[in-house]
């Protein structure tokens, strides 16, 4: 995970949704933090989410899915920006997992390594999303999911596929989601519906 994460770039640009132009920016930067932890994900075979926002950058949805005894398990994944983002992280949400493990909050929000705090606040405004999905969700899928299920907690659903289906049907899907250009587009878009609702408030 270290090394994987020493290769996502770092952000440069401190600001809060509140911040308008600047939250624009900060945005961008997300998004190209992003589209580089994809690439890294693609390039080793590991492919293992894609995620999009709503038109202010505020909220996000997607899958996250993991690999187990040659099974794919899939779950919805969504999140919020705090309004004191990038200060605090954002509490990443599993919610079909909601009340199924003691390591997860109220709501399905997953409860990180006692170390993912205090790095995140030393690393205050350089980590962005794809950080906190990379040392974060990433460990916690591969910690918990196991155990669960062999716990017969989490049972494989029909039509979420084998490992082997997932390099060839999945991979049609989490490339069309999560490709650069797409990733690219979409950060386009967020960022220019942001600028534009900040115009027509000044």
């Amino acid at each position: 995970t270290k090394s994987i994460v020493q290769k996502i770039p770092l952000l440069t640009v401190n600001a809060t949704p509140r911040d308008k132009d600047k939250w624009v920016e900060r945005l961008k930067e997300e998004y190209a933090a992003l589209i580089q932890y994809v690439k890294i994900n693609k390039e080793s075979g590991n492919d293992w989410f894609y995620v999009e926002s709503n038109a202010t950058g505020t909220r996000w949805t997607g899958k996250c899915w993991i690999v187990h005894d040659l099974l794919k398990y899939e779950f919805d994944l969504q999140f919020e920006i705090p309004a004191n983002y990038p200060e605090v992280p954002c509490e990443l949400e599993l919610p079909e997992l909601d009340g199924k493990t003691a390591k997860m909050y109220r709501g399905g929000k997953i409860c990180l390594d006692t170390h993912f705090k205090p790095l995140w606040s030393k690393n205050t405004p350089r980590f962005g999303i794809a950080h906190a999905l990379a040392m974060g969700l990433g460990p916690w899928l591969h910690a918990e999911i196991p155990h669960l299920i062999q716990a017969g907690i989490v049972v494989h659903k029909e039509g979420q596929g084998k490992a082997s289906e997932t390099s060839e049907k999945t991979a049609e899907k989490t490339t069309e989601k999560t490709s650069e250009k797409t990733t690219e587009k979409t950060a386009e878009k967020t960022t220019e519906k942001v600028a534009e609702k900040t115009t027509e408030k000044v």
